[in-house]
């Protein structure tokens, strides 16, 4: 599903640029407000909108790096991501894992871990994950294209 954003700072920017590419010599007339019809949203992106780059996403991965590793067995401050796509939540062994991850019932396809990145404490109350999100939907196609390759 899309969702549809427009934010009143975007509807403001757009009149406020349109206004300004008008020729100045010439007088201007009153056309009243515009309508939110007239002005095209914002599109969020999914996770199918894109084509992640693993090489991309390697670089991404140096913001994980610091919790995490992509070797099997290795955990650090957050458990390991090796074959992490397609894996249930909680279940990576020798990592104490909180109430509300081990509980979640998640499983960690492409599209859920996409939409847990963007902000992981929005999307799993009760985690002890302290990463703000990533925010940019391309790094984070990238990023898991990363983990796509490092971990099957």
């Amino acid at each position: 599903m899309r969702k549809i954003v427009l934010s009143t700072v975007a509807l403001t920017s757009l009149v406020a640029v349109a206004a300004c590419s008008e020729n100045s010599d010439e007088p201007k007339a009153d056309t009243g407000p515009v309508a939110v019809d007239s002005v095209e949203p914002a599109v969020e992106l999914t996770f199918a909108d894109l084509t992640g780059d693993a090489a991309a996403g390697e670089a991404v991965f140096v913001q994980c790096r610091a919790c995490h590793s992509v070797e099997e067995g290795r955990n650090g401050v957050g458990p390991s991501l090796y074959g992490i796509i397609g894996a249930k939540a909680g279940a990576v062994d020798a990592f104490n894992y909180t109430d509300a991850n081990a509980n979640s019932g998640i499983i960690w396809t492409s599209e859920v871990i996409f939409e847990f990145l963007e902000s992981p404490r929005e999307y799993l109350p009760g985690t002890r994950m302290a990463y703000p999100g990533l925010r940019d939907a391309q790094a984070r196609a990238d990023l898991i294209a990363f983990l796509e390759a490092t971990g099957q």
